[in-house]
């Protein structure tokens, strides 16, 4: 679950405003801010989901999963694939 990008690191790492990240795709709610924590790799940088089926995970190799939108199967992985939603904007808050 690397949200990294292929030249200039993490895009999210060192974003902690409140609010719900999405997929870019569907606009599936996968995380929140506050399941957000600071790391120092391009690796998951959500300790939960927001609904059991945020996401999908199928292990490719002994430790190694490929993590997909629970909603449309859009591979999460790189910096295209969430999008930000500020608190402020989401719906039902």
């Amino acid at each position: 679950m690397s949200f990294c990008s292929f030249f200039g690191g993490e895009v999210y790492k060192d974003h902690f405003k409140p609010g719900v990240y999405v997929c870019s795709k569907c606009d599936h709610q996968l995380f929140t801010s506050r399941s957000k924590y600071e790391h120092s790799s391009p690796w998951p940088a959500f300790t939960e989901t927001i609904h059991e089926d945020s996401v999908s995970k199928k292990e490719e190799r002994p430790g190694a999963y490929k993590v997909r939108c629970g909603k449309c199967g859009n591979g999460l992985g790189h910096d295209s694939s969430l999008k930000f939603v500020p608190k402020d904007k989401v719906d039902g808050q």
